[in-house]
């Protein structure tokens, strides 16, 4: 196992160096230039204020040279400093990353167990109207642009029957602590997250119907069928648990797909994660943050395929014998 970990750690790094250096060029080939956006801000955008703020930022390098500094920094754990926030990136990531792991890990939580769960519903009624009835819900939920379900959730659970907060990730000056803070950042939390969720829901419940379809015509099914065991026996213990697989590859696939699904999520709700800090590094044309993003984005998305790989040797042990 250690021996697999550590391949599968330098397979990671070389990907993650070759992200990095592709993300490098495609932002610097961006039209856009941050030292003429600053200049224009501040009134000044005169050619040898624009200069200076080049020879500032590194940017009058070559652009090797840049790319050269920006991967010996990484290598170092040093992200680079945000010229438009003044800051440290990887200070300004730290402060955000929390806010979207708890956002993204919270859907992904909804997405899979409601996705599961009417997936094996589905699989159990193939043929009949109810399994009609979730495959069409689920397919709705997908089907949905995300940002117009999230102004909808806005609209009804929040202007409309003021149930639940709308924007932000807790009440601003109510200066809660201990308990009463965790339960106002829940209650801000549940309509991205589940709206973030029903989006994806509808993708491992139709993984996860196919799946459990395909399994039930296997062989070792079929004599299970044969000595007479119960339906809900052959569907719990010979079914679903080999049926797992294929969700637990598509969920680390999506694991990593939703920071960047919630990018949309966090700038309808102004959820302060780096979702959003993306988007404002964007217009801002901050290069040092949004390859910052890019990098702890990208690592998020390896990592969580090597969990799933990990997994894969618990949930299939022919795997781990292989």
């Amino acid at each position: 196992m250690l021996r697999f970990i550590l391949m599968r750690l330098g397979k990671a790094a070389i990907i993650l160096i070759a992200i990095m250096t592709l993300n490098f060029f495609l932002i610097h080939a961006a039209p856009g230039d941050p030292a003429a956006v600053m200049a224009g801000e501040a009134g000044a955008a005169d050619a040898k204020f624009i200069a200076q703020l080049r020879e500032q930022f590194g940017l009058d390098k070559p652009l090797l040279v840049q790319l050269g500094i920006y991967l010996k920094g990484v290598l170092q754990f040093d992200l680079g400093f945000s010229y438009r926030q003044q800051m440290p990136v990887s200070q300004l990531i730290l402060d955000r990353l929390p806010a979207t792991l708890l956002l993204t890990m919270t859907a992904f939580v909804i997405s899979l167990l409601l996705g599961t769960m009417a997936g094996v519903l589905a699989s159990a009624r193939v043929g009949k109207w109810s399994d009609t009835a979730i495959s069409s819900l689920a397919l709705l939920f997908y089907a949905t642009p995300l940002y117009w379900a999230a102004l909808m959730a806005v609209l009804l659970f929040s202007v409309y029957f003021n149930w639940l907060p709308g924007f932000g990730y807790e009440t601003v000056g109510a200066n809660y602590t201990g308990l009463a803070r965790a339960l106002d950042i829940g209650r801000h939390l549940i309509l991205p997250a589940t709206t973030l969720g029903l989006f994806f829901m509808a993708v491992y419940m139709r993984m996860t119907r196919a799946s459990m379809l395909e399994v039930s015509q296997l062989d070792f099914v079929k004599t299970a069928r044969a000595k007479g065991l119960k339906s809900s026996i052959i569907q719990r213990r010979h079914i679903f648990r080999n049926a797992m697989l294929p969700v637990v590859t598509l969920a680390g696939l999506q694991a990593g797909q939703l920071v960047g699904g919630a990018v949309l999520t966090e700038t309808v709700f102004a959820w302060p994660g780096i979702g959003r800090l993306m988007f404002e590094a964007l217009a801002q044309r901050d290069y040092n943050l949004l390859l910052g993003v890019f990098f702890v984005s990208a690592a998020m998305v390896l990592l969580f395929n090597l969990i799933t790989d990990i997994l894969y040797r618990f949930v299939d042990p022919r795997i781990r014998v292989a």
